[in-house]
């Protein structure tokens, strides 16, 4: 098993970042769940680590500070791309360049962004960052509404009703088509059904969710229904199964065996080829069997365990989200 394992690229779509920052991706022996070294032991080759911007008001002020925490953020990503100590790293812009980091042994570390927020109500923001920083995916909201959409779990703190836009509101309509132009993929966890349809519909690339299971399996508002797998099928989509206990069993405790299940669900409902793993590490994620990234091979077995081969598992842990983001780049090429 381990022997396979080595052998695979293994993507991880969302994994968030200490903040304020403790500059110590590379150090020994951190409290990180994802450094560098922790990721060399477990074998983890690529990772999407995430600006993670809070959920704020809705105002002029709360915009404001979006949007400069943000910029603050992808800075310190950008900035872990480097070589110490016989390990590499490299900041990744493309699919292609995440192989040519696995091919040279290097870590692929590609910049994206949890909470549409954080472009501050100005949709061309996302091209800015994408050029400046090379973002290649936004998750339209986090818990609580914000101006591009509605989300799956409205804030009380923040005086939400239960939809306030019904869906996607036209900035959102408007960040959508940004995002296609610029080559950045649209991330569906977080938000309200409705959004996810609407984003589904009107999106030119597949959109996916970056972290997410099965609704199914285990009734949680940020999960996924069979109505909403079977659209992601039909746009060519994908979600990925994350490590989070309260998504993966209902109660909570859910473990490495639970998070190989829901894949198995997705891959016999709409079929291999849209379905990923995630961990959402340093952002809540940890289960028993995957507490960090040196249990990384733990996730091949679980997923061998429950009957996939080696061509299904290099599909399931990098190659199904690598054809995503060709296709993102294929397209605003063409834009």
């Amino acid at each position: 098993m381990t022997e396979l394992h080595d052998t695979l690229l293994t993507f991880d779509t969302h994994i968030d970042i200490p903040w304020p920052d403790q500059a110590d991706a590379w150090s020994l022996n951190t409290d990180r769940k994802v450094d560098v070294r922790k990721c060399d032991q477990g074998k983890l080759r690529s990772v999407c680590l995430a600006a993670y911007i809070p959920q704020g008001p809705r105002d002029e002020a709360g915009h404001e500070e979006a949007w400069h925490r943000v910029q603050a953020m992808l800075k310190v990503i950008n900035a872990l791309g480097g070589h110490q100590d016989g390990l590499s790293a490299n900041i990744c812009r493309t699919a292609e360049d995440v192989r040519s980091a696995f091919r040279a042994g290097a870590l692929a570390i590609v910049p994206a962004i949890e909470n549409g927020h954080a472009l501050g109500g100005v949709p061309s923001r996302i091209g800015q960052l994408a050029a400046e920083y090379g973002v290649r995916y936004l998750t339209l909201t986090h818990n609580g509404h914000n101006a591009l959409a509605d989300a799956a779990i409205p804030r009380k703190d923040l005086n939400d009703v239960t939809e306030l836009h019904g869906g996607l509101s036209e900035l959102g309509r408007e960040t959508i088509r940004e995002m296609n132009r610029h080559g950045v993929l649209v991330d569906v966890s977080h938000t309200a059904k409705s959004t996810m349809m609407q984003a589904s519909e009107l999106s030119t690339t597949p959109v996916f969710a970056s972290h997410s299971c099965v609704r199914s399996l285990c009734d949680h508002p940020r999960n996924l229904d069979d109505e909403q797998l079977d659209r992601l099928k039909e746009t060519d989509g994908l979600i990925q199964i994350t490590a989070m206990g309260s998504f993966l069993r209902k109660g909570g405790g859910g473990t490495v065996e639970d998070l190989a299940r829901h894949v198995a669900y997705v891959a016999e409902r709409i079929g291999v080829r849209h379905v990923g793993v995630s961990s959402d590490f340093d952002g809540g994620g940890g289960i028993p069997g995957w507490q960090d990234a040196t249990q990384t091979p733990a996730v091949t077995e679980a997923l061998r365990n429950v009957g996939f081969g080696a061509d299904e598992l290099a599909a399931i842990w990098g190659g199904n989200m690598l054809r995503l983001m060709e296709k993102a780049e294929q397209a605003s090429i063409s834009a």
